[in-house]
C-alpha cells in the first residue's frame, strides 16, 4: 500500500497535451511539485468540470512551482478526441493509464468496474509523497483546497485548520 513520506510510485505513461502525444515520467517532475489526480473517465459528468477548473487555476500551481497531471484509464486517443472536443484546450497533459498499472500502483482502481476512483496526490520535488486524499466517484474535489495544501506543504511548518497563505503558521 502506498503512504505518506514514501518514495511515490514511478510511472511511464503516453500523454496529450498542446496537440501532441508524449511520454510523461515521474523523473520529469524532479525539482518541482507535482499534483496528480485521478478521475474515472472521459467523456463523464464530474470529471469535465474538474479538469477545467485545475485548468483554469494552473498558472496559480505554477507560481508553487507546482505541476499538474491528469490520470485516468482512457487511451491517450480518447484523451485527444475530448480536449479536441467537448471538454477544450487545458494547461496540462491527461495521461492514458490504459492498462492501469498506475491506478494499482496508486492503490486506487475499482477492479470491478476498471476505474480509478477520485485521487488526488501531491509529490514533494524530491519524489516523496505528501499527501493523498481518495474519495467516491461521484463527488467532485476542491481544486482551492489542492492549492491550499500545495503551499502550507511548502511552508515546511506546522498549519493549523483553515490555514491560508499568509497565515501564521505554529512554529
Amino acid at each position: 500500500m502506498i503512504k505518506i513520506g514514501e518514495q511515490a510510485p514511478e510511472f511511464k505513461l503516453k500523454g496529450y497535451f498542446g496537440g501532441k502525444f508524449k511520454e510523461y515520467a515521474l523523473k520529469d517532475y524532479k525539482n518541482k511539485w507535482l499534483v496528480i489526480f485521478f478521475y474515472p473517465l472521459d467523456f463523464t459528468f464530474v470529471c469535465p468540470t474538474e479538469i477545467k477548473e485545475f485548468s483554469a487555476k494552473y498558472s496559480q500551481f505554477k507560481k508553487l512551482n507546482t505541476e499538474v497531471v491528469g490520470v485516468s484509464v482512457d487511451s491517450e486517443h480518447s484523451h485527444k478526441a475530448w480536449v479536441e472536443g467537448p471538454l477544450g484546450k487545458i494547461n496540462f497533459p491527461l495521461l492514458s493509464d490504459f492498462h492501469k498499472r498506475m491506478t494499482e500502483d496508486y492503490d486506487i482502481l475499482l477492479e470491478d468496474e476498471g476505474v480509478a476512483l477520485r485521487g488526488t496526490f501531491i509529490v514533494d520535488p524530491y519524489g516523496k509523497l505528501k499527501y493523498m486524499v481518495v474519495s467516491d466517484n461521484d463527488v467532485g474535489r476542491s481544486v482551492d483546497e489542492t492549492l491550499r495544501v500545495v503551499a502550507a506543504l511548502q511552508t515546511g511548518k506546522l498549519c493549523p485548520v483553515e490555514w491560508k497563505p499568509g497565515d501564521k503558521t505554529l512554529n
